[in-house]
């Protein structure tokens, strides 16, 4: 993906050299923050309740770096350059609709973090939090998506921040109100998946505007579809050594993931992502 080094961005806050504590907690607290932990880390799902429960406070919006040498100075370039163009190009797009268009914040930690869902770690990957509409990563996932799941390249790497900035717009958008409507009794994981689903086409919504800005290069496209192959439920689920059970599913399979980020990246346009509405996924 081509990118411009040096892109000044306000709206990445790095707080990498700000250490937060573990969060304090006992008994069942304890037991169930090691379940939301390894369920996390084993499938890879975004998790907006995280560990301190559903409420807390943002963190602070200053920039906190990390004191010497920064291995991951080029990284973190690379994700101010590209949050810049994914907000940038969402915000152009609800202006043209008549539409107000706040922008996120993505903050950079390391190990753990304090936010407005609660304490989350790492180990969570990344996230967005509508209490706060911020989105956080450890810059770590991307080497645990480079290695654990096969999924190199940079615009892998955008699409996983384009898919969290999907779910900002779904904040900005309303679609939340569908989800818990949809989500009441047993159907509470077709909701998930179906909002997780529709991240991923506002994430191609993205890529196809960055196409026509001549910001891809040969082979950007198959790195954003290996990426979504491999943290499709079902993948995840084989790779664990168990049996698929789609009624678990919180994310969508790898066929589906690929097929919504498709239908967003080939048309460009919102409409095309209305997974709730959609008779098959």
């Amino acid at each position: 993906m081509k990118w411009t080094p040096g892109t000044d961005n306000d709206d990445v806050v790095d707080q990498r050299g700000s250490r937060v504590g573990a969060a304090h907690l006992t008994g069942g607290g304890l037991a169930a923050a090691v379940v939301v932990v390894l369920v996390a880390r084993l499938f890879g799902y975004d998790v907006s309740g995280l560990i301190g429960g559903r409420g807390g406070s943002p963190p602070s919006s200053q920039s906190h770096p990390p004191t010497g040498a920064d291995p991951d100075k080029e990284l973190v370039g690379f994700v101010k350059f590209v949050m810049k163009d994914i907000q940038g190009t969402f915000e152009a797009m609800f202006k043209a609709d008549g539409k107000p268009y706040r922008h996120a914040k993505l903050y950079l930690f390391t190990g753990a973090i304090d936010t407005g869902c609660g304490h989350s770690t790492a180990a969570i990957g990344p996230f967005y939090c509508p209490a706060d509409e911020h989105a956080y990563i450890d810059l770590s996932f991307y080497r645990e998506l480079r290695q654990r799941f096969g999924a190199p390249g940079d615009f892998a790497q955008a699409y996983v921040l384009a898919h969290e900035l999907g779910h900002h717009l779904q904040k900005l958008r309303g679609t939340e109100h569908r989800a818990e409507a949809l989500g009441k009794g047993r159907r509470r994981n077709e909701a998930s998946v179906r909002t997780e689903l529709q991240a991923d086409c506002f994430a191609g919504v993205w890529g196809h505007a960055a196409k026509g800005k001549q910001l891809l290069e040969a082979g950007d496209l198959e790195e954003a579809l290996t990426a979504a192959t491999a943290i499709g439920d079902d993948r995840l689920q084989k790779q664990a050594g168990g049996e698929v059970h789609p009624e678990t599913f919180t994310h969508g399979t790898s066929a589906q993931r690929v097929r919504w980020f498709r239908a967003g990246f080939d048309s460009g346009r919102f409409d095309a992502c209305d997974t709730f509405s959609a008779a098959a996924l």
